[in-house]
C-alpha cells in the first residue's frame, strides 16, 4: 500500500477545526432531513435519497476529522483552479457519510448538488445493465459469437500492416468477436480517441462517433477493419456503442427509451437521458480547461462537428453519450451494492451483477482508467464494463477487494466498494489542459475516503478471493 503522502497527514492534522465549522448553522437545515431519512429502514425507497448526509457520519464508520479533511481537499482543488467545481458523494451501508457541492457550474452559476454533468464513459456501466437484462432473458449468451446478433460484422477484416504507400493491410481474423469481449474491450475494435494506426485513423476520418444513429454507426464500423485478433488484448474501443446497438435491435426500442423504461425511471434516475431538457438547462455544467497563456481556466466552446447535448435529436451513444446528476448516479450505484434492486424495484439479478463485477480478461492488463491512458496496473482486471480490483494487495490501493470503477472524459469517477459496502461519485466536467501539478481527483479521493474509515479497508472473505 502507498505511503501516506504529506498533503494527506496534514490534512488529516489540520481537520478537527473544520469539522466544527461543518456543523456551522449554514448546514443545519440538511441535517435536520438526514435525521428523518434514518428512521426508515431503508433511505434509497425514498426516490428523493440522497438529498444530504446524515446527522452523524461517524457511525457509518468513518472519523470526523477524516471526513474533513477530503472535504478541505475538495475545496482546495477548487480554489486552485483544477476545476471550475464539483459534486461529490460518500455513501455507506446505504447512508450518505458526505454530500458536497463546490465552485462554479457556468461563470455566472454555481455549483449545486442537482447540477447536471457530461458523463461521457460512465455511461458505459449504465449500457452494460442494459445489455444483462437482455442476458436474463435469453437473448444472447457470453460466448455467442457477435454476428450472431449483428450480421454485418460477417466480414470483418483484421489489420496487419501497412504497406509501401502507407495503406492499411488487412486479412480475415482467426474468428469473430464474442459477446463476452464486446463486452470487455477484447473485441480488437479500435475506437479513434488516440492513436494515428490506420484503424483509429479511419474512425475518426470517418466520424464514426458523429454518426447521426446506431444504424449509421455500425455500418461505419464494420468497413473498419480490427485492430487486434479477438480475444488477445485489452483495447478501449467502440464496443459498448455497439452494446447499445444491440440493445435497440433485441429490445425494438431507440437505446433512450429502453434504459428510460427498465432503468432510469424503476431507479428514480429523473435527470439522466441522452440531452438536456428545457428544466435542466440552467443546472447545466460548463465544461472547462487551463488557458496556460492566461494562467486561469476557461469555459470550452460547444464541439461544433456534432449535435449538442441540448439537440433531442443527437446519437444516442451508448459508449459515453449520457448527462446525469450525483444523485442519479449515486441511486445507479446504490443498486448495484444491492445486487440489481433499489427501493423494491429490481432492475437485475444478483447473478447478474456477480458476472458484471469479477474479472473476465485474464491477465490481460488496462490500457486506460476511462478518463487518462495509463500502462495499466497489476492486480486490475475487467469485468462487463467496469474495472474491476482484482488484487489490491499487487496494485497498492487503498481499495477493499472487488471494487469495480471507472469514469469520464470529462473528469467524472467512481467507484464501488462491495466489502466496505461503499461507493463514491465525483462529479467535475473539466477537458483539455490542466494546470500543472493538479490534484489526481481518483487517487487523491481514494486515499482520503479510506483514511476516513476508522482501521484499514476491510479484507474480502475467502471464498470471494477463492471465486477470482
Amino acid at each position: 500500500m502507498r505511503q501516506q503522502r504529506p498533503m494527506l497527514r496534514g490534512l488529516l492534522l489540520a481537520a478537527t477545526a473544520l469539522t466544527i465549522a461543518a456543523c456551522s448553522p449554514e448546514t443545519a437545515p440538511e441535517t435536520e432531513t438526514a435525521a428523518v431519512e434514518t428512521e426508515v429502514s431503508s433511505p434509497a425507497a425514498d426516490p428523493a435519497w440522497p438529498s444530504a448526509a446524515i446527522s452523524d457520519p461517524t457511525t457509518l464508520g468513518f472519523s470526523a476529522e477524516g471526513l474533513a479533511a477530503l472535504d478541505a481537499r475538495m475545496a482546495q482543488s477548487v480554489a486552485d483552479q483544477d476545476v471550475a467545481g464539483m459534486v461529490t458523494l460518500l455513501a455507506k451501508n446505504g447512508e450518505v457519510a458526505q454530500f458536497n457541492a463546490y465552485g462554479q457550474a457556468t461563470d455566472d452559476t454555481p455549483m449545486t448538488k442537482d447540477s447536471v454533468f457530461r458523463i461521457y464513459s460512465m455511461t458505459k456501466p449504465i449500457t452494460g445493465v442494459a445489455m444483462m437484462q437482455l442476458y436474463e432473458q435469453g437473448l444472447w449468451k457470453l460466448d455467442d459469437p457477435v454476428t450472431a446478433h449483428v450480421p454485418e460484422f460477417e466480414n470483418l477484416k483484421l489489420l496487419t500492416g501497412v504497406d509501401a504507400d502507407g495503406n492499411a493491410t488487412v486479412a480475415n481474423p482467426s474468428r469473430a468477436p464474442t459477446m463476452r469481449e464486446i463486452m470487455t474491450h477484447t473485441a480488437g475494435f479500435g475506437y479513434g480517441l488516440s492513436g494515428d494506426d490506420p484503424v483509429n485513423t479511419a474512425f475518426r476520418d470517418d466520424a464514426v462517433l458523429g454518426s447521426a444513429n446506431l444504424d449509421e454507426l455500425m455500418a461505419k464500423v464494420a468497413e473498419i477493419p480490427l485492430l487486434y485478433e479477438p480475444g488477445t488484448r485489452w483495447y478501449y474501443s467502440i464496443s459498448v456503442d455497439i452494446q447499445g446497438a444491440i440493445v435497440e435491435r433485441m429490445s425494438g426500442q431507440k437505446l433512450g427509451a429502453y434504459m428510460d423504461e427498465h432503468i432510469f425511471t424503476p431507479l428514480g434516475m429523473n435527470d439522466t437521458a441522452f440531452y438536456v431538457s428545457e428544466e435542466q438547462k440552467p443546472r447545466f455544467a460548463d465544461v472547462y480547461s487551463w488557458d496556460a497563456d492566461a494562467g486561469q481556466l476557461v469555459a470550452n466552446p460547444e464541439r461544433p462537428d456534432r449535435p449538442g447535448f441540448t439537440d433531442p435529436n443527437r446519437l444516442e451513444s451508448g459508449g459515453g453519450g449520457l448527462i446525469s446528476t450525483t444523485h442519479d448516479y449515486a441511486r445507479f450505484s446504490q443498486m448495484m451494492l444491492n445486487k440489481g434492486e433499489l427501493g423494491g424495484n429490481r432492475v437485475l439479478q444478483p447473478e447478474s451483477i456477480d458476472i458484471m463485477t469479477q474479472n473476465h480478461i485474464g491477465d490481460l492488463r488496462l490500457y486506460s482508467d476511462g478518463t487518462n491512458a495509463n500502462p495499466g496496473l497489476p492486480g486490475i482486471g475487467f469485468g462487463m464494463d467496469y474495472a474491476v480490483h482484482t488484487d489490491t494487495a499487487a496494485s497498492g490501493a487503498p481499495y477493499g477487494q472487488g471494487t469495480y470503477y471507472w469514469g469520464g472524459a470529462a473528469g467524472t469517477w467512481f467507484w464501488i466498494d462491495p466489502v466496505n459496502d461503499l461507493f463514491f461519485v465525483g462529479m467535475i466536467q473539466s477537458m483539455g489542459g490542466r494546470r500543472p501539478g493538479a490534484m489526481n481527483f481518483r487517487e487523491d479521493s481514494a486515499e482520503l475516503v479510506y483514511a476516513a474509515l476508522n482501521g484499514a479497508p476491510a479484507s474480502a472473505p475467502a471464498e470471494a478471493e477463492a471465486s477470482e
